[in-house]
């Protein structure tokens, strides 16, 4: 496949990233041409500042890595983002209440962060990893109705986690793409191998911090 790095967003999210190691993905991202960089809401300005003349789009993750936030908090979270710049918005769903099959609140909580990011796309990250097939499903028809832009597989945080799966990412490929939703396979994709399964399973976007050793 041509141009893998058109779907890469470079990703640093662990807690104790330095500047420098922002810096440095950042400069990687540029060089490499990936579509965007995924960082935590308190460095979305820095990434502005460094990637205001490129088309590097900056991503960034609300109510990360728990979902358990409050819906008004995870939509504030979202607008104060954008202000300092972010082009996407990654958020996590609210695993608990998927469980608990409380469907309306699963769908309000992404409504409410969808009406905060206006016209900037909006990724919803499921959890699979803690997920049953039916859930992952359900969780897909409940972004499907709540107008999200994509779907996402994992937020790489679940204490042995796999991440994303090929059977995963077809089921929710599958299930949105017919309504025009795209979904980001994340978690655990480290090489190039995997990258093109994740590919070739129906995703439009990976989320990696293996960018440069997949590309190269």
């Amino acid at each position: 496949m041509q141009n893998i790095e058109k779907h890469i967003e470079h990703t640093l999210l662990k807690q104790n990233a330095t500047k420098q190691e922002l810096e440095k993905l950042f400069e990687e991202a540029k060089k490499y041409r990936f579509k965007g960089v995924c960082v935590n809401p308190c460095n979305v300005k820095f990434a502005k500042e460094v990637l205001k003349d490129t088309e590097v789009n900056i991503v960034t993750v609300i109510g990360f890595p728990l979902g358990a936030n409050v819906s008004e908090v995870k939509a504030f979270e979202t607008k104060l983002a954008i202000q300092d710049g972010a082009d996407e918005i990654d958020m996590v769903i609210n695993v608990s209440a998927l469980k608990n099959r409380d469907y309306d609140l699963v769908k309000e909580d992404i409504k409410k962060v969808k009406a905060a990011c206006g016209t900037h796309p909006l990724k919803v990250i499921l959890e699979t990893d803690l997920l049953e097939k039916d859930e992952i499903k359900k969780a897909c028809e409940l972004c499907v109705e709540a107008k999200a832009d994509f779907v996402k597989t994992s937020t790489g945080f679940v204490k042995n986690g796999v991440g994303a799966k090929v059977e995963d990412v077809e089921l929710m490929y599958k299930t949105v793409s017919p309504y025009g939703l795209k979904v980001k396979a994340s978690g655990g994709i480290r090489d190039r191998e995997k990258a093109l399964q994740m590919l070739n399973a129906g995703a439009e976007r990976l989320g990696t911090s293996s960018g440069v050793a997949i590309v190269s």
